[in-house]
């Protein structure tokens, strides 16, 4: 039996991936001997696809342990409740959520666009001196753990969801007429909380799922001068130089004025290729 080299852990779940030779015996042989190891773990799940479309979901298989596919995860201070094979979480981006929390001022308007389960809405929330933080995501499973996990961590009055298609989202947030419901329907809200939406951010966190469309389109119109973006894409090593390009470009389309803070690598997510965070601020 190939052991693997390594293993993504989700507080309680480890999830696994082998190489396609190894048997199910030997699965199960090196899932019982994990979880021997890491008293914590309780269950083990195989990887046996991609996260896949904007969704970002993916498959996976029980091994062994408890039958579960729900994960408790605790990471900066704050504690996430998500379904493995529904929702989208990463804990590799664990350092990149603090340190992003960590540049938040007191008083600034966040919105974090594709949030998934809300890990960067509520780790920001829980950490930092922000009014609010406006939280989007597509995916209604992902949203319905996100606005939980907002309860979990006693940040439910600190955080808006903006449930739906970040497209409509903005075109209602620009109109001025959006409804932070999760059918995103334009009706006048009656919340006198939720009527106050900014029309501009202070700060715009996009971590993207791989996706053509940049949404940086949507992030500019958001912006006002002095916000601040991080903006997420992928690429291989060689190419970093090209989101920079890209970035420019589409500020440029824009109508925006803009300076780069920084280029950084934020993660290798295969052989030499990587996701790459861009800062840069409004101007």
């Amino acid at each position: 039996m190939r052991i693997p080299r390594a293993f993504d852990r989700f507080g309680n779940i480890a999830l696994v991936k082998f190489d396609r030779k190894t048997n199910i015996k030997d699965k199960k042989k090196f899932a019982n001997k994990l979880m021997k190891n890491h008293k914590s773990i309780t269950t083990v799940l195989e990887k046996i696809g991609r996260f896949k479309g904007r969704l970002r979901k993916q498959q996976t298989k029980y091994l062994a342990g408890e039958r579960t596919k729900e994960a408790l995860y605790r990471e900066n201070n704050c504690t996430f409740r998500f379904n493995i094979d529904k929702t989208y979480f990463s804990p590799r981006l664990s350092n990149e959520r603090k340190e992003i929390s960590q540049q938040v001022k007191k008083g600034d308007d966040v919105l974090v666009m594709f949030a998934g389960i809300a890990p960067y809405s509520i780790v920001i929330a829980k950490n930092s001196g922000a009014k609010k933080v406006y939280s989007n995501e597509i995916n209604r499973e992902a949203n319905r753990y996100g606005k939980l996990n907002a309860e979990l961590n006693k940040v439910k009055n600190k955080i808006v969801f903006l449930d739906g298609d970040i497209k409509r989202v903005v075109r209602g947030i620009n109109k001025s007429t959006i409804a932070p419901t999760t059918t995103l329907r334009r009706v006048k809200c009656k919340n006198p909380e939720l009527k106050d939406i900014p029309r501009y951010f202070n700060i715009i966190i996009m971590p993207r799922p791989q996706l053509k469309d940049s949404f940086l389109k949507e992030a500019f119109s958001l912006s006002k001068n002095g916000t601040k973006i991080y903006y997420y894409d992928f690429c291989k090593e060689d190419k970093i130089d090209s989101i920079d390009e890209k970035v420019r470009a589409e500020a440029k389309e824009a109508h925006k004025k803009i300076k780069i803070l920084k280029i950084k690598k934020a993660g290798e997510i295969a052989p030499y290729r990587y996701r790459i965070r861009v800062d840069f601020r409004v101007l």
